[in-house]
């Protein structure tokens, strides 16, 4: 079900992608809304109420609805809204399902390059028939580095622009697309070393946390505690380069 309620949302927003926007503003100009978040998590919504009737849902535009089964799906329908608004075809659905706090299920579909990926918690992370496999970077010297930024980023101290001034120097680069769920997809698949975010929501790193785990990467908060899904702040790396990263925000954060 998730699988195929990812791939219609995807195909739905690919279909609208090139030509004029509707677009809302949630909370400032740089938090974006589109008729088409609302369309794709319609559809999703309508699926999974069909499907699971009594599992709870926390969706990024119409929030929160309760449930009675003991589980939760977390959905984001359009991850990457500004991209898609100016009509830059970096964006993804992500659909996950949570069970006393932890992920069991993430769904990530990129309908620009057609790419699925699937993990199951103790069944790997997959991306269509290929298990995926987090890279074999060993130094921060050598890794590509993702990230992104609050959206009150013009407001807010704290908005990662210290943080990504010295990563650009300590590591090979440092790349912001602009979408978490593809960020976390591509540390899983090995095109990135490394992602950490200061603020994320629960529907940002659900399904793309548990695909990082399955790839047999480490995933915490930027302190090195475990991820809490529902106040996220987050590392998702290889591994291998993690610490490195933990001592590196330490030294930023207490300068």
């Amino acid at each position: 079900m998730a699988i195929d309620a990812a791939r219609s949302a995807g195909r739905l927003l690919l279909s609208q992608l090139v030509g004029a926007r509707r677009i809302d503003y949630k909370t400032s100009p740089t938090n974006l809304v589109t008729e088409m978040d609302r369309r794709a998590e319609a559809l999703i919504l309508d699926a999974l109420a069909r499907a699971f009737p009594d599992d709870a849902v926390l969706a990024e535009e119409s929030g929160p609805r309760a449930g009675t089964s003991g589980r939760r799906w977390l959905v984001d329908p359009l991850d990457g809204t500004t991209n898609y608004a100016h009509g830059v075809p970096v964006f993804g659905v992500s659909i996950a399902l949570e069970t006393a706090g932890r992920a069991v299920l993430g769904v990530i579909y990129d309908p620009s390059l057609d790419e699925l990926y699937v993990a199951e918690r103790g069944g790997g992370a997959w991306l269509g028939d290929q298990r995926l496999a987090v890279s074999r970077t060993e130094t921060l010297n050598e890794s590509l580095l993702t990230t992104g930024f609050p959206y009150d980023i013009r407001t807010n101290d704290d908005n990662n622009l210290r943080e990504y001034a010295v990563f650009s120097r300590r590591a090979r680069a440092v790349r912001r697309i602009g979408s978490a769920v593809i960020d976390l997809a591509w540390v899983a698949a090995g095109r990135y070393d490394a992602y950490w975010e200061l603020t994320l929501g629960p529907r940002d790193v659900a399904g793309g946390g548990l695909l990082v785990e399955e790839a047999g990467g480490r995933v915490t908060g930027i302190h090195g505690e475990p991820l809490d899904l529902d106040r996220p702040t987050l590392i998702a790396s290889n591994g291998r380069i993690h610490d490195a990263i933990l001592a590196t925000l330490k030294e930023i954060r207490s300068a």
